[in-house]
């Protein structure tokens, strides 16, 4: 049985037309309301040519969003793998025996995920300093706060990702004599990535969006850039909204995309029977008694 008819019944003759209906509702529903967006901008002189103009100069692009997407994208790669590697650390905490590991662990990821993002950014940028003595960048601001709050979020996520690993399989490997953290590095923390998965990909998906929030510390990104200082210099913030938007959407299917394309490789990887050596001889002597 496939796990598309696990999860989902197959609709009956009456449920399809239901559903045929309702497509047909929703879809004119929708369509009105495009066009009702598309009234309403045409009528406030949003959607003229020149304010489209920029978009096909070149400048437009090296100086301004071409600049913001490269520091939205390595803010947020940065962002990502401590926020990874921050979740499963915490992850693994929580899940300790020790209560002077899991009672700290579990302490910081609740508080982290407690405090907003926007004011772990200005804390971090603003009230730092005041205990390094020194001034912190726009761009480690943005990634540390990043990295606290989303890397929190994956600590719950990968820590009931190794709940749900069925207990046989870490009281298989404690049988054959693995330790704890390779219990947890070989057998547990693989299964749980592979199953949590779709929820690691949203999580980062919400990362890369999160970077707007730079703008708090002035952060040079996408949104800064290709929305704030362009439209001051165009007079085009509608349409220059609306291109930021299309290129946020184009990042985070391709995020999805390729996350979907490792499923299916770890996929046929966990399913892949390997070739034996050779064929197994059984000895006729196993077993018997010593003459």
């Amino acid at each position: 049985m496939s796990t598309s008819s696990v999860l989902y019944d197959h609709p009956g003759p009456r449920a399809k037309v239901r559903n045929a209906v309702l497509s047909v509702i929703f879809g004119v529903a929708l369509l009105g309301l495009v066009y009702w967006i598309y009234t309403k901008f045409d009528q406030a002189n949003q959607l003229e040519a020149w304010l489209w103009k920029p978009f096909a100069e070149p400048k437009t692009w090296t100086q301004f969003i071409l600049p913001g997407l490269w520091a939205t994208l390595k803010a947020a790669g940065v962002g990502m793998m401590l926020s990874l590697a921050f979740g499963i650390i915490f992850a693994v905490g929580r899940l300790s025996e020790h209560w002077w590991i899991s009672v700290p662990a579990g302490a910081v990821v609740e508080f982290f995920r407690a405090v907003p993002l926007l004011l772990m950014i200005f804390f971090v940028f603003y009230g730092l300093p005041f205990l390094i003595q020194g001034p912190v960048p726009a761009f480690w601001a943005v990634v540390i706060g990043l990295t606290l709050y989303n890397g929190s979020v994956l600590a719950e996520a990968f820590r009931a990702g190794i709940r749900a690993v069925p207990g046989g399989q870490s009281e298989a490997a404690y049988a054959i004599g693995m330790r704890k953290s390779q219990v947890m590095g070989i057998v547990l923390i693989p299964q749980a990535a592979r199953a949590m998965l779709p929820i690691i990909v949203s999580q980062l998906v919400v990362l890369l969006k999160d970077t707007a929030l730079g703008y708090i510390v002035a952060y040079p990104e996408l949104l800064a850039r290709g929305v704030n200082d362009l439209s001051a210099n165009y007079g085009n913030i509608i349409a220059a909204a609306i291109v930021m938007a299309v290129i946020y959407i184009i990042i985070n299917s391709l995020l999805t995309a390729f996350a979907g394309w490792l499923d299916r490789r770890s996929a046929r990887r966990a399913f892949r029977i390997p070739k034996q050596a050779g064929p197994v001889v059984m000895d006729s002597t196993a077993g018997t008694a010593g003459a």
